[in-house]
């Protein structure tokens, strides 16, 4: 039996560590032998956690040095595991101890505590902090390289902060070109802006705001995908909810499809170029738990930050009475540019493993000469 904090039947992914402990890391087992990778792959998708403005994000700036221990041996994985880790340098664990019988408001402490008995690494949420998402990062490094070898290319961008949204379609070049020339990943260059004054003002409040990321899969091959079980949106939603902030996902029309009618909703079939594509893209590219050979697109929700210096109503666990908590320490006051990269990464190790179930991609890429 799979252990849960593992994912994937042929690129599995374990990942390890806590928000205050010694480091966060990862083990990618099944990625097949002969890829070109290094250490500067996975830092240079690591670095694009950390937003460029100090002021929209948290104080808490890690500089996340990707150390790679196996797997990799002259510039090409070996077929072996490959591990990976940053180490946790900028804590502050103190913080969190006159807090530690006071659960935070919107956090996973109250369950955590409840379920490991007291034992769970309660400073800064441990287990359950976005931190964490580090090693999906380093996942997704590694996966965007293997997908991109077969033509594979996955985008995320934010297309809402609070109550601003990108209003235009957004073109395929735009998003490349655009989306990290913005503080909040954004490629609505404009929209960006005001998103910006979002973050800022929620802050000055004390406060927070959450939106909404899209991510963009282009040239997945028809097919890929496992029904009934191991759909492909199944486990793309599955993955994306294991990503703490995110509270709905939906591809293509998503919940607006169950506005439209059968003859708006369906896309329609047709030959372009001597490919068979469809007019339309509501399904989001996925159609029965199968990729449609049209770009996958997906949307992930994301909840406001929950650490919040207004006051709040909590309970003290070790008097059982109710209080008041002030949430004090380093937090950021929207999360969603740092989840950007996350998203992607997400995406990313899904189709790795579902392109390789699907023999798109073998598990030796080249014999060495």
């Amino acid at each position: 039996m799979l252990a849960s904090d593992s994912i994937g039947k042929e690129f599995v992914v374990t990942c390890f560590g806590e928000s205050h402990g010694r480091c966060v890391g990862v083990v990618v087992d099944g990625c097949p032998a002969g890829l070109p990778l290094s250490e500067r792959d996975i830092q240079e998708e690591v670095d694009k956690r950390i937003p460029p403005k100090p002021e929209i994000v948290s104080a808490r700036r890690e500089k996340d040095i990707v150390e790679v221990l196996s797997g990799i041996f002259n510039g090409f994985t070996t077929g072996a595991p490959i591990c990976t880790l940053v180490w946790n340098k900028e804590v502050i664990p103190g913080e969190y101890d006159q807090i530690k019988d006071v659960p935070r408001p919107g956090h996973a402490d109250y369950p955590a505590r409840i379920k490991y008995g007291g034992f769970n690494d309660y400073r800064g949420g441990g287990r359950f902090s976005g931190r964490i998402t580090v090693a999906f990062v380093m996942t997704g490094a590694i996966a965007k390289k293997l997908l991109g070898l077969f033509g594979v290319e996955i985008l995320a961008y934010a297309v809402e902060i609070g109550k601003v949204k990108v209003e235009k379609k957004l073109t395929i070049e735009e998003i490349r070109m655009n989306t990290y020339k913005s503080a909040v990943r954004c490629p609505d260059l404009e929209r960006a802006k005001a998103m910006e004054e979002e973050i800022l003002k929620a802050k000055s409040e004390g406060d927070s705001v959450g939106g909404v990321v899209e991510c963009v899969a282009l040239k997945v091959p028809v097919g890929v995908g496992e029904p009934i079980f191991d759909s492909l949106d199944a486990d793309i939603a599955k993955m994306l909810f294991d990503v703490r902030a995110v509270k709905g996902v939906e591809f293509g029309a998503g919940f607006k499809a169950a506005q439209l009618r059968g003859s708006e909703n369906n896309d329609a079939y047709a030959i372009r170029g001597g490919k068979i594509v469809t007019l339309t893209n509501n399904a989001g590219g996925v159609l029965g738990g199968m990729s449609s050979g049209m770009p996958i697109v997906v949307r992930a929700a994301i909840k406001p930050t929950p650490s919040i210096s207004k006051e709040q109503k909590s309970v003290d666990l070790s008097k059982m009475e109710e209080t008041l908590i002030r949430v004090r320490g380093r937090h950021d006051p929207c999360i969603v540019p740092k989840a950007v990269p996350v998203i992607e990464s997400a995406v990313a190790l899904v189709l790795a493993d579902h392109t390789i179930r699907a023999g798109v991609i073998p598990k030796v890429l080249r014999e060495k000469k």
